[in-house]
C-alpha cells in the first residue's frame, strides 16, 4: 500500500511545485487533478492538460515524477457523466476519453470520475440511461488498458434539494456499477454521514477497489436534530452546506482509520490510499492546506506497512 494525495487541494500550484513537496514530506504518489479548467466548484484543479498531452509532454511528466521518486496513482476528473444537458454530457465524456488516452500514454492505471445523475429523473430512470451511455466509456478505457474508478461521493450539492447527485453512494449501487465494468475509488467519509458502516461496507468489495481516498468526516448529532438527515433547507444558501457534518483531514473526524486500513490489508489491497483534503479548518491558504496534508500523513503513515 502506498500513501498519496489528490492534488486538487492545491489548485494554485503547478505539478513542478507539488511533486517535490510531496516527496519531501514522505508521500509516495499523487492522484493528479485533470479538469480542463477551474472555477465551477471548489476542489477542482488543472494540473495536467490531458487533451494536449503528446509523447514529448509525457516524457517530461515521467521525468519529473521519476526524479523525485513519486508515482501517479490515478487521474482525477470527477464530473457528472449523466448530466441532463446532452451537449454538456458529451463534453464531459469527451474529456474523460482524453483522460483515458493520456493515462494510457503515461502508463497510469486508473482514471477517477463520477457516475453522476440527472436530478430531474428518478434513480431507476437514471440507471436505465446509465445502462446505455456508460458501457462505451468503460469499453474505451478497457481497450487502452485503463480502469475507470468511481468515487462514492454523494454530491448532494448537484441536486436542488440536497439529495444524492452521484449514483454511487451505497453498496447496492456499487454492485450495479460493477456490473457495467467500473471499479470503486472507496472513500469512507461519505458513508459516515449516510449511516453506512464504512468498514462493513468495505469488507466484501476490496477486490473491486484498486484505489482508495482518505477523507474524514466530523458529525454533529445535535445539529442533525435541528435540520434532519438531509440537512439545512431554509437556511441553506450554499448547496454544499448541509449543516450537521463537515469533511476533515484523516485523524480529525470520526472515521476509524485503523479499522479501515486493516480491512484493506486483510482484503489484499495493494493500491494507493490517497488523501483528499477538503477540510475547512485546514484550508483557505497554501500554507494551511499543506499543514492539513502533514496532519493526514501523521495519522496514516504509522498504519501503512513499509
Amino acid at each position: 500500500m502506498k500513501l498519496g494525495f489528490l492534488t486538487a487541494c492545491l489548485p494554485q500550484l503547478t505539478l513542478e511545485q507539488i511533486v517535490p513537496w510531496a516527496a519531501a514530506h514522505d508521500y509516495d504518489a499523487l492522484e493528479v487533478a485533470t479538469w480542463p479548467s477551474t472555477g465551477s466548484r471548489d476542489f477542482e484543479a488543472s494540473h495536467l492538460d490531458v487533451a494536449a498531452l503528446d509523447q514529448d509532454g509525457a516524457e517530461r511528466v515521467r521525468a519529473l515524477f521519476d526524479q523525485h521518486g513519486v508515482e501517479i496513482s490515478a487521474f482525477a476528473y470527477y464530473e457528472n457523466n449523466l448530466h441532463p444537458d446532452e451537449r454538456r454530457r458529451a463534453e464531459i465524456a469527451e474529456h474523460l476519453r482524453r483522460n483515458i488516452d493520456a493515462a494510457a500514454l503515461l502508463g497510469v492505471p486508473y482514471v477517477g470520475t463520477f457516475i453522476g445523475r440527472d436530478p430531474g429523473r428518478s434513480v431507476k430512470e437514471n440507471i436505465a440511461v446509465g445502462d446505455k451511455v456508460l458501457p462505451p466509456l468503460v469499453d474505451y478505457a478497457t481497450e487502452r488498458g485503463v480502469k475507470l474508478i468511481i468515487e462514492n461521493c454523494v454530491m448532494e450539492g448537484w441536486h436542488p434539494d440536497g439529495y444524492p447527485g452521484n449514483l454511487a453512494y451505497s453498496p447496492e449501487l456499487w454492485e450495479w456499477m460493477f456490473s457495467l465494468g467500473f471499479y470503486l475509488n472507496y472513500d469512507p467519509s461519505h458513508l459516515m454521514w449516510l449511516g453506512i458502516d464504512p468498514v462493513e461496507a468495505l469488507r466484501p468489495y476490496v477486490d473491486r477497489i484498486p484505489h482508495a481516498q482518505a477523507k474524514d468526516a466530523q458529525l454533529d448529532p445535535r445539529a442533525r436534530t435541528r435540520y434532519g438527515f438531509f440537512g439545512k433547507t431554509l437556511e441553506r444558501d450554499n448547496p454544499w452546506d448541509v449543516g450537521w457534518w463537515r469533511y476533515r483531514v484523516p485523524g480529525l473526524g470520526d472515521v476509524d482509520w485503523r479499522a479501515v486500513v486493516d480491512t484493506l490489508y486483510e482484503g489484499g489491497f495493494t493500491g494507493t490510499l490517497s488523501v483528499e483534503h477538503e477540510d475547512p479548518v485546514w484550508g483557505g491558504t497554501e500554507e494551511k492546506v499543506k499543514q492539513g496534508l502533514i496532519v493526514a500523513h501523521r495519522t496514516l503513515r504509522p498504519l501503512i506497512v513499509a
